[in-house]
This record gives C-alpha cells, sequence and structure tokens, in this order.
C-alpha cells in the first residue's frame, strides 16, 4: 500500500495520521510500524513478555467440540441452546475469513447488523476494522479470520456475560485449532477474559506478548470503543504496530 492510500484509510479511521508515541516516533522510520532501538526485542515484541498463559488449545476443548470439522462446528453453533442468548438471535455468527489465516481477530460478540447478515464486524464498528487492517497492509479474508468470543447477539448489545463466554469458548478454541494461526489479536476485554482467562482492565493487558498454547496473543481495544473515545485510537495504533512486528518476527524465526 503507497502512503497516499494509507493516509486515506487512517483518515477514514478518524484521524490524519495514526503515530506511534513521541519518544519512539523520533526514532528512524524505515516503515510504518517501527520501534525505537531502545524498546525493540528481537522477537518484535516492544515490552517484556507476559508470564500469562492459557493452557495448550487441545486441553481446553471439549472430546464432542474436538472431533468436530468446519461444517459440524458451524451446525453445532446453529443449534446451540447453551445459554439464553440462543432466545433472541436471528441467527449464530460463526465468522468469516480465511480459514488457514495466519492472523486471527476476536471481537467480542455479533451486533444488530451481525446478527441479521450472519458476518462478524459488519456495522461501523466492522468499517473502523477494516481501516485498521488495511493500516498494516491486511484486508479481510486474506489471511485474516475474524470471529467473536460469543457467536449470538448479547440482547441489547451488552457485554457477554461470564458463563455465556464459557458456553461459547468451546467452539472459539475449535476454531483457532482448526485456524492454527500465527498470531491472535483479541478486540477487547470480553475477548480477552474468553481466550485468556483474564478480567483485568485492558490497559494492564495491551502492548504485552500472552499465549494461547503455542499461539502468540496480543490484546487492543475493541473498534466499538474506539468509536466511542477517539484519543484511544493512538493506544491502538501502537498495538497494531506491535502485532505486525511479532507477525514478522514469527515468520522470519
Amino acid at each position: 500500500m503507497n502512503h497516499s492510500s494509507r493516509r486515506a484509510m487512517l483518515a477514514e479511521m478518524g484521524l490524519q495520521s495514526w503515530r506511534l508515541r513521541a519518544k519512539q516516533a523520533a526514532a528512524p522510520v524505515a516503515g510504518p510500524c517501527v520501534a525505537s532501538a531502545a524498546t525493540a526485542r528481537p522477537d518484535g515484541v516492544a515490552q517484556p513478555p507476559s508470564a500469562l498463559a492459557a493452557p495448550p488449545v487441545a486441553e481446553a476443548i471439549r472430546p464432542d467440540v474436538r472431533q468436530m470439522d468446519w461444517n459440524a462446528l458451524a451446525q453445532a453453533v446453529r443449534d446451540c441452546r447453551a445459554c439464553e442468548l440462543c432466545r433472541h438471535r436471528k441467527q449464530a455468527v460463526l465468522g468469516v475469513g480465511d480459514r488457514q489465516a495466519d492472523w486471527l481477530f476476536v471481537g467480542e460478540g455479533p451486533g444488530a447488523e451481525e446478527d441479521a447478515r450472519g458476518e462478524p464486524f459488519v456495522g461501523q464498528a466492522g468499517k473502523l476494522l477494516d481501516a485498521m487492517l488495511a493500516a498494516i497492509d491486511l484486508r479481510r479474508g486474506e489471511q485474516v479470520y475474524i470471529a467473536n468470543a460469543v457467536k449470538c447477539r448479547p440482547e441489547g448489545n451488552r457485554t457477554p456475560h461470564a458463563h455465556e463466554l464459557a458456553a461459547c469458548r468451546p467452539f472459539l478454541l475449535r476454531q483457532i485449532e482448526l485456524i492454527q494461526p500465527r498470531l491472535i489479536v483479541l478486540l477487547g476485554k470480553a475477548a480477552a477474559h474468553s481466550v485468556l482467562g483474564e478480567d483485568k482492565p485492558l490497559a494492564t493487558l495491551r502492548q504485552k506478548r500472552h499465549a494461547l498454547g503455542q499461539i502468540p496473543v496480543l490484546v487492543t481495544y475493541h473498534p466499538a470503543y474506539l468509536l466511542r473515545n477517539l484519543p484511544e485510537k493512538a493506544k491502538a495504533w501502537e498495538d497494531l504496530c506491535l502485532a505486525r512486528r511479532l507477525m514478522q518476527a514469527l515468520k522470519e524465526a
């Protein structure tokens, strides 16, 4: 993507540009996402890795779910009645994208438009997510898979409850096992709670390398939150740059 196209994408995100913090911006720049020499690490992570590591994916999946291929998994999600979210949904939303993707982005749950169309991130938050992907030279469906922590819309677009996240977690973990992504990016606190089992403030989870088994995991803000809190977009840009550096390191390893 050339610089003019990138500027257009960043403008759509509501900013003239997304930049790293001043101490990083002063460093020599070889591209849009470059860490300063003071903070760069060989593994591409700007800060020390988190000690948190969830159990291997396979150990946390119910035996019946672990046997499912994509078709069986999609049917199981459509038929699921494990929590009250099924009562108000129009349809369950499994996910969308490249099923052999290097990148997996996990959000919270379907909203009204997603519930109607059966695809995650299709409303205003989806447009912002697409712009965020474009800013680091990614496109929906090309080496990217997008899923949610819960597969049915919480009524009124509320945050999913812990038991709802737990009910959907086996399906999400099976998706991860089928995709085998190189990197997982969690969008928002609910996704972090589901995948990492962490209920800490997002500020303490972002800019650190977590893990789900052997898969590196990073945490950033949900696009819907960014639409309500524009100043936080600069922090989300830092997180995207960290994700891009980490992916580059993973591919070079």
